[in-house]
């Protein structure tokens, strides 16, 4: 399968921080003199030991989105805030979250059951009522009707709950990144990577004109360390008399201080765009930092009027974790220019309420009582009707086998956000399928375990290993992986209570995008190949301290 960093490149989108000069308002300099209690802990803990940004005592740590929650787009709508990610190669997709104090959030469920190819980075909107959410679908190799390598489509609802429409096709073929904003003349309009714009009709369903270039973009001295410029990602939004478009150049991985957060400004909609003077309002500077690589950013009014930026970025020492979603407050100079008010995102930053809120995410363990696909699970690189696979129910996940590995078998994955931790599932092949658990990245990246009853099989470096566990001939085993910090080891059982060890441990830091050009992150998944099914059971996940 084509990798997301590939696609970028095929797509051909051509595709920092000085001292403020102007004077910050008295809200501005208010709000950098805050520093967190020495006693904060590190971060929050959920029940089943994972990392949570709520401390419970009106202050958070980021990541607000623990694991690779890429890409953020943010809807105020009210009191209530909707966000979703670029949700890539998984089925269903695009998981819509909800939040009154932006940093605990619950998942209301996909908003995309049957995506028609890899998504990309996504935008919602709301307009005289109706929501919207702008995808580009990338061209998958089991896509079918993509008229171009990267197309837009758009789906609609009178709910965020949904349901939502199928896939209306806007025609508009290679670029990415919509972001849609009314124009000071009432038309719609989505601009695009590069930056494109172009005008929408009333009912924002399709285009209305061509597609033309918009900005340029502001552009950092060439000695800055980068993996490339990457014009990309443009969010706009209204406050007052501006229209402020924020977009992201430096490339969304590659060396620590490449994405950065950029700013421009413009009476109209139809510009022209003024630069920043203090551009990239956003940018690692070093890798000493906690956070690397930080774009892709939302500029949203939260709770109490305190605006903030939702973006994404990689944490120092876990990229394999991918990028991960940020919460930094922001406010206004006196020269109606924003300023980001984060400074060492290491530390706990006041909460947007000023107080603790409410439950966040949802538990990873399963036992199988009931189906749970596009939050808790969701098949990779798979086509419309995928989920046919899969029977859940009495406490058993009934998966059909695909494919002669997990390269082709499109398992079941799901997202995680600690440092340390250790999953556990029952494993019954059935007529002749071989299925295990698995830490994967991608179809060319993974390791884990697999049985079909008679052997055990090692996957190491995204292939079969030459290492032979000499484990029981058995229609049914226990197996836990246990992933500490990057050092991965295996486990099998019997009974789930006298485990033996694998003979051999791995080291997975590695396991991330700038060593096989992929935009993902190593997650738990389920794997069932060959002929026949595989029963799981009792899967369970535990974040360690």
């Amino acid at each position: 399968m084509p990798s997301r960093r590939r696609a970028l490149s095929t797509l051909g989108a051509t595709l920092a921080s000085g001292a403020c000069s102007a004077a910050l308002s008295p809200m501005v300099q208010a709000a950098t003199a805050k520093s967190a209690p020495q006693s904060a802990p590190h971060w929050g803990t959920g029940p089943e030991g994972e990392r949570r940004a709520d401390l419970g005592n009106g202050w958070y740590r980021n990541p607000i989105m623990p694991g690779d929650y890429a890409d953020p787009s943010v809807l105020k709508d009210g009191d209530d805030y909707y966000m979703t990610h670029s949700s890539f190669d998984a089925a269903p997709g695009l998981i819509i979250w909800h939040s009154r104090d932006l940093v605990n959030w619950q998942p209301i469920g996909p908003a995309l059951p049957k995506p028609l190819g890899t998504v990309f980075a996504v935008d919602i909107a709301k307009h005289d009522g109706r929501y919207y959410i702008y995808i580009p679908f990338m061209k998958a190799p089991w896509s079918q009707g993509l008229a171009s390598f990267a197309n837009i489509y758009v789906i609609h609802a009178d709910s965020m709950a949904g349901p939502w429409s199928e896939p209306v096709d806007m025609k508009i073929g290679g670029l990415i990144d919509p972001g849609h904003v009314v124009g000071e003349d009432g038309h719609r309009y989505l601009f695009l990577s590069g930056i494109n714009r172009v005008r929408l009709s009333a009912d924002g369903l399709s285009t209305d004109g061509p597609v033309e270039k918009a900005y340029d973009g502001w552009h950092y001295p060439d000695e800055w360390v980068t993996e490339g410029y990457s014009l990309e990602g443009p969010k706009l939004f209204r406050p007052g008399a501006w229209f402020y478009l924020v977009s992201a150049v430096g490339g969304t991985s590659g060396p620590a201080t490449s994405h950065m957060v950029i700013v421009a400004r413009s009476k109209s909609v139809l510009g022209p765009w003024e630069n920043c003077p203090h551009n990239p309002i956003v940018r690692t500077r070093s890798d000493k930092e906690a956070w690397w690589s930080r774009g892709h950013a939302t500029m949203v009014e939260g709770p109490g009027g305190k605006w903030s930026m939702v973006y994404h970025g990689y944490e120092n020492g876990y990229r394999t974790l991918g990028r991960q979603t940020l919460l930094e407050p922001m406010a206004w100079g006196e020269d109606g220019w924003p300023r980001a008010l984060g400074g060492d995102l290491s530390m706990a930053l006041p909460m947007p309420t000023g107080k603790a809120g409410g439950s966040h995410g949802f538990l990873r363990s399963d036992d199988f009582t009931a189906p749970d696909f596009g939050t808790r699970w969701s098949f990779y690189g798979a086509a419309p009707g995928e989920i046919a696979r899969a029977h859940v129910g009495g406490g058993v996940l009934d998966l059909s086998a695909k494919g002669s590995s997990p390269a082709d078998c499109s398992p079941l994955t799901q997202t995680v956000g600690d440092h340390a931790y250790e999953i556990s599932v029952v494993v019954e092949p059935v007529d002749g399928a071989e299925g295990g658990l698995l830490l994967f990245y991608d179809d060319r990246l993974f390791l884990g375990l697999g049985i079909d009853g008679q052997h055990m099989t090692t996957w190491r470096g995204g292939h079969r290993s030459f290492w032979q566990e000499p484990a029981p001939a058995t229609p049914k085993l226990h197996l836990k992986i246990v992933n500490d910090r990057n050092i991965v080891t295996f486990f099998y059982s019997l009974d789930g209570k006298a485990w033996t060890r694998h003979g051999i441990r791995s080291e997975v830091s590695g396991y991330q995008a700038n060593t096989v050009d992929d935009l993902a992150s190593l997650r738990p998944a389920l794997y069932a190949s060959g002929k026949g099914k595989v029963r799981f059971s009792a899967y369970r996940f535990r974040a360690l301290a």
